[in-house]
C-alpha cells in the first residue's frame, strides 16, 4: 500500500548537505581496469545532482573519476575527494599523487581529501602504515584530510585520530552485526554519532556514509524496501537538521554491479535508479514498494484466470465429476499464484545480475508459473503427483502422458533450484535472497495433489526422500539462524517444509 510521508525524502527546497556519488552505469564497474567513465556521462549526473545537493563525495581518482572536480566546479558543486587505498602499492601511489594534484588544482571545489576507505575493515594495511600515508598527504595539501571507516573500526584503531583533521564514520543500521529495523535506523545513527563524539573529544565526527537499501533480503528485522528507505532518509535528514550535525547520504545512484559483491541489497542504496537515472521519490507522490503494482496485479489476475481455465478445459476433454474439494484446491492454487506472481516477477528483475542469476531466477519463475497450471489439470483429472522416476527412471516406470512428463519436469526444476537455495542458506547465507514468493506458488499445487490424488500404495523413491531431508534440515537450520523476526526467512522455510512433505510422501 502506498504511503505519503510527512517530509519528502528528497526535498528540492532543502538541498542535501552531501551525497556519495559513483558514476558507474549498466555494465561499468570499479572492479574492471577497462572501465572509463566519459565526461558526458559525469556531466549528465552532476546536472541532476546539483538540484538536490551542494556537495558530492567520491571515492577514487582512476577510471575517469579524476574528471569530476573540474566538472563539479562548473556545475557549482563541492567535492569530498577520495583516495582509494588497496594492497597494490603501485596503484596506491598513483591514487595519492592524483588526489594531491586535484586538491592543489581545485582548492575552491575540493573541501576535503578522504585518504582510504574502510582500509581497516578489509585489512588492507596496518594502522601505522595508514597513518603514515595520511600524514604524508596532509603535508602536501591545504585542505582538511580525513579517513573513513565503519564506526566500530575507529574505536579499535583510535590512534588514527591523531593523523586526521576530523573523524569520518560509516553507520549502516542494515549491515550492523545486530541489524536495526528501518523505523529505528535514524535514532540508531544518532546514538552512534553521540557515542563517537564522546570517544573522540576535540575532533569533529562526520557521518561519511549512512542510508538504507530499497531492495534485498531481510537481515533479522531489517527489511529493505522503497518505503523503508524513504522513511529512514526522511527521519535521518529531519534529525540532522534539528541536531545540527553533518551527514553524507549513501548514495546518489543505484549501482547494479555491487550485487555481485554484496547481494541484491548492495545494488539498491541510491535515491536515483541506475538505468533511467530517475528520482525514486518525486515530491508529493506517495511511496510504494511496488511502483508497477497495477501491471503486476493485472498479470496475476490473468494467471489466476488461466488456472481456472485449465481446470475447466480438462473437464471438457475428460468429463468426470470431481469432488468439491478439488475445485477448492484449484481455487487456492489459482489465488496463491495470482497474488504472488507480481511479487515473484519483481523479485526476479531486482535480484538478477549476470547471466547466471537471470537464468536461475527466470527458470524458477517459469516453473512456479507452470506449477498451478499443471496442478489444475492433475486435480481435475485425478492424476497422481509426478515422480522423478516417471521422467528419468527405468522404462517400466516412465509415463506415456505428456502432461505428466511436463509436470514431472516442473517438479525436478523446482526441487533442484529450491535445493540450491536451501543449501546456500546453510553454508553462506549473508547475501542470499529468499525466494518465498516463487517457491510458494510452486509448492501449493503439489501439496494439494499430494493430499487429494496421492496413490495409497507404491514404493517411496529414494531421490525424493533425500531431497525431502535436505529441505527439512535446511528449513530448521535457516529458521533458527535467521531468527523469528525475519518473516522472509520463515516464509521461505515454510515453503521448504511443504516441498519436503510433498516429496517424502511421493509414491511410484
Amino acid at each position: 500500500m502506498p504511503i505519503k510521508l510527512a517530509r519528502a525524502p528528497i526535498d528540492p527546497n532543502a538541498k542535501l548537505q552531501c551525497i556519495a556519488y559513483a558514476p558507474f552505469r549498466a555494465n561499468q564497474t570499479s572492479e574492471s581496469p577497462a572501465t572509463r567513465v566519459s565526461r558526458e556521462q559525469i556531466e549528465e549526473d552532476l546536472a541532476q545532482l546539483v538540484k538536490i545537493t551542494d556537495c558530492i563525495r567520491i571515492y577514487a581518482t582512476d577510471l575517469g573519476l579524476d574528471q569530476i572536480p573540474e566538472l563539479a566546479a562548473k556545475a557549482g558543486l563541492k567535492v569530498m575527494q577520495g583516495i582509494w587505498l588497496s594492497e597494490d602499492q603501485q596503484k596506491n601511489a598513483t591514487q595519492i599523487s592524483t588526489g594531491i594534484r586535484l586538491a592543489q588544482q581545485y582548492p575552491e571545489t575540493i573541501i576535503a581529501l578522504v585518504v582510504g576507505n574502510e582500509v581497516m575493515l578489509h585489512r588492507v594495511m596496518s594502522a601505522a602504515d595508514l597513518a603514515a600515508i595520511i600524514r604524508s598527504v596532509k603535508a602536501q595539501v591545504s585542505v582538511p584530510v580525513t579517513y573513513s571507516d565503519v564506526w566500530e573500526f575507529w574505536l579499535r584503531y583510535r590512534e588514527l585520530q591523531d593523523a586526521v583533521d576530523f573523524v569520518t564514520i560509516h553507520i549502516h543500521p542494515y549491515w550492523e552485526n545486530d541489524p536495526v529495523p528501518a523505523e529505528l535506523a535514524a535514532a540508531h545513527v544518532d546514538a552512534i554519532r553521540r557515542q563517537m563524539a564522546s570517544a573522540f573529544p576535540g575532533k569533529e565526527v562526520l557521518i561519511g556514509e549512512t542510508g538504507w537499501p530499497s531492495e534485498g533480503r531481510m537481515r533479522r528485522s531489517a527489511l529493505p524496501s522503497r518505503i523503508n528507505q524513504a522513511r529512514m532518509i526522511s527521519q535521518l535528514l529531519d534529525l540532522a537538521h534539528r541536531e545540527n550535525f553533518r551527514v553524507i547520504l549513501f548514495e546518489a545512484y543505484d549501482e547494479a554491479w555491487k550485487q555481485k559483491l554484496e547481494g541484491t541489497a548492495g545494488g539498491y542504496w541510491g535515491v536515483f535508479d541506475s538505468m533511467q537515472r530517475t528520482l525514486k521519490y518525486p515530491p508529493g507522490i506517495p511511496v510504494s514498494n511496488y511502483p508497477l503494482w497495477k501491471s503486476l496485479m493485472s498479470s496475476g489476475m490473468v494467471l489466476a484466470i488461466l488456472v481456472f481455465g485449465v481446470a475447466w478445459q480438462t473437464l471438457r476433454r475428460k468429463p468426470r465429476q470431481p469432488q468439491l474439494v478439488a475445485w477448492v484446491a484449484v481455487a487456492i492454487s489459482a489465488t496463491t499464484a495470482g497474488i504472488l506472481f507480481g511479487v515473484a516477477t519483481q523479485k526476479m528483475f531486482n535480484e538478477s545480475y549476470g547471466a547466471g542469476s537471470w537464468l536461475l531466477w527466470g527458470t524458477l519463475l517459469a516453473a512456479a508459473t507452470a506449477s498451478p497450471l499443471f496442478g489444475a489439470n492433475a486435480l481435475m483429472s485425478g492424476r497422481a503427483p509426478p515422480t522423478f522416476l516417471e521422467l528419468l527412471g527405468p522404462e517400466d516406470y516412465r509415463t506415456p502422458s505428456m502432461p505428466a512428463l511436463m509436470h514431472g519436469l516442473v517438479l525436478i526444476v523446482i526441487t533442484v533450484i529450491g535445493t540450491e537455495t536451501a543449501v546456500g542458506f546453510v553454508f553462506d547465507s549473508r547475501e542470499k535472497d529468499f525466494p518465498f514468493a516463487a517457491l510458494t506458488m510452486a509448492a501449493v499445487p503439489f501439496v494439494a495433489m499430494m493430499l487429494l490424488n496421492r496413490p495409497r500404495k507404491g514404493i517411496r523413491p529414494i531421490a525424493e526422500s533425500i531431497f525431502a531431508g535436505v529441505f527439512l534440515l535446511a528449513a530448521v537450520f535457516t529458521g533458527f539462524s535467521e531468527g523469528p523476526e525475519n518473516w522472509q526467512s520463515l516464509w521461505t522455510c515454510a515453503a521448504y517444509v511443504l516441498l519436503a512433505v510433498t516429496l517424502w510422501r511421493a509414491r511410484a
